[in-house]
């Protein structure tokens, strides 16, 4: 049998192939070594040379080429200058080209470099990271990942520098927060309710638009939930602009300080929701754990009703039920039961019912100001523990949607504004004194 020789293979020599020239091959060198370490360091890399290239084009066109005498040109280069810029929530360094007037009087801003170098996108970087749990020790672990090269000459990073840069940005949202101006914007609702921030409690305010926007009022801290805080909470509101004639509609956890600071605010006549959820779960907590599926399943058949008078009926036959057996059960259903019916009185069912029977939006908008502070070991005093709840709260926003129900709205501020109009009780008896006439 005749034997096949194995084909050789041939190979052409590495010096029969035609070179790259000098300058491509450099090029690629350094692309494939920052290819090793990453996409992201081999973006870097070629991004910061398009920013280099971009500032001399910018100095071409103000001074001219290079090389090429012009008489009537207005600027001259001033050779180069070591600058920084925000990449990657770090400064990294650059050089950057100088501009000068012809006349050597003054400096000429470089706008590209101008525009590469603000330092927004860093305060933007430490917000954010800091709010997600990141401490700031391990703040620059986190960076996206920029090459051994420029993570060498890079700066901001340290514990320090990231901690003054949170402490000036979360100042500035609290300003940001307390300062907004309220005077346009039309309100249908607010929820209130209370937040224990390092031993000491915020209340806080969420408004709700007529067009279903959520948006944060603002925050106060005391010791407790008291009427006088509650008190500066609305008062503040209204000196920022908030019109306290304009129906709205205060959904509140049934606090009794805080039905007391808006009555004392906006009138006897301020339509109140009380919490559905708060007072379900404060009576169904003076039950026995058997008796609880019941008593909350009766609680809720009544809420679903459309008709007030039947649905505050079954309520109040409820309660003296439970005097028999659970006298304090009892009590603490009665206690505000007409406010814990509002919105059927006004008429307002479906989704837009289910929203704004209970503070859950406020609630929500606490729980992430509570995550963003969860790393946080020792507060170190009220304006540490504010800039934190006021940089969550603005965090939140952020992340909001309309309100579930948001097309009823209209029909919910003419309900309320319809009621609002109407005289109290306490002075529909109230006769008017006679006028003195003096000669």
């Amino acid at each position: 049998m005749k034997k096949v020789s194995t084909p050789k293979v041939v190979t052409t020599p590495e010096t029969e192939e035609s070179p790259l020239p000098a300058q491509i091959q450099e090029a690629l060198g350094e692309l494939v070594g920052a290819a090793k370490e990453g996409l992201l360091a081999l973006s870097v890399g070629v991004g910061l040379g398009v920013v280099h290239e971009l500032m001399e084009s910018e100095v071409d066109e103000v001074v001219g080429p290079k090389g090429k005498h012009d008489a009537d040109r207005s600027a001259v280069r001033h050779g180069h200058t070591d600058g920084s810029m925000t990449l990657g929530g770090r400064r990294v360094k650059v050089s950057r080209p100088r501009i000068r007037t012809a006349d050597d009087e003054r400096e000429l801003p470089v706008r590209s470099y101008g525009y590469f170098a603000d330092r927004d996108p860093l305060t933007r970087a430490v917000m954010e990271r800091m709010l997600a749990g990141v401490s700031t020790r391990r703040f620059a672990r986190v960076g996206e990942p920029v090459g051994g090269e420029v993570e060498r000459s890079a700066s901001s990073t340290r514990r320090s520098t990231v901690s003054e840069i949170f402490v000036e940005s979360t100042r500035t949202a609290l300003g940001e927060l307390m300062e907004r101006r309220l005077s346009d914007v039309r309100l249908a609702a607010m929820m209130i309710d209370g937040v224990e921030i390092g031993e000491r409690t915020h209340v806080v305010a969420l408004g709700i638009t007529t067009e279903g926007v959520k948006i944060p009022l603002g925050l106060w801290e005391g010791s407790t939930e008291n009427a006088t805080l509650a008190r500066a909470l609305l008062s503040d509101l209204v000196d920022r602009g908030l019109d306290p004639e304009q129906g709205i509609l205060f959904v509140i956890d049934g606090s009794k300080a805080l039905r007391a600071a808006i009555r004392d605010v906006f009138g006897t006549s301020a339509a109140v929701q009380r919490c559905q959820r708060h007072k379900e779960r404060n009576v169904v907590e003076q039950l026995p754990e058997e008796n609880r599926p019941q008593v909350r399943a009766r609680l809720r058949s009544a809420w679903a009703l459309h008709d007030h008078q039947l649905a505050r009926s079954r309520l109040e036959l409820l309660a003296s039920e439970l005097d028999a057996s659970w006298p304090d059960a009892g009590r603490s259903l009665r206690e505000g039961l007409a406010e814990t019916l509002t919105l059927i009185r006004l008429g307002i069912g479906g989704n837009l019912a289910k929203t704004l029977s209970s503070t859950n939006p406020c609630e929500s908008m606490i729980e992430i100001v509570r995550r963003t502070q969860r790393n946080v070991k020792r507060w170190q005093g009220g304006d540490m523990r504010k800039r934190w709840s006021a940089a969550g709260m603005l965090e939140a926003e952020r992340q909001f949607r309309k309100v579930i129900g948001y097309r009823d709205l209209a029909k919910l501020v003419a309900a309320v504004e319809r009621e609002v109009s109407l005289p109290s009780p306490s002075d529909a008896g109230r006769k008017e004194a006679p006028k003195v006439v003096t000669v």
